[in-house]
């Protein structure tokens, strides 16, 4: 038996769900290395092992290594 399609939807004033999709869009993973992490340049979520930590207004802040710029580049060509 098929479970209904739950649809999200947002109360008129925008504080709480009607319905939300159980779940979450991130891999679970059992070990904390493949877990995934968002840069805080570019926001995007990679595995642990694409980031790197740099200082940030007084902090140590998880960011893409080498660059964001050079990841998109090489999940570009690995996708084409």
């Amino acid at each position: 038996m098929a479970k209904a399609e739950v649809k999200t939807a947002i109360v008129a004033d925008g504080l709480r769900y009607k319905a939300k999709a159980s779940g979450s869009p991130f891999r679970a993973s059992a070990s904390f290395s493949g877990a995934t992490m968002s840069c805080f340049l570019c926001g995007k979520h990679r595995v642990r092992s694409q980031m790197r930590t740099r200082q940030f207004l007084g902090k140590s802040q998880t960011v893409c290594a080498p660059s964001c710029k050079a990841l998109d580049e090489a999940e570009a060509a690995a996708s084409a």
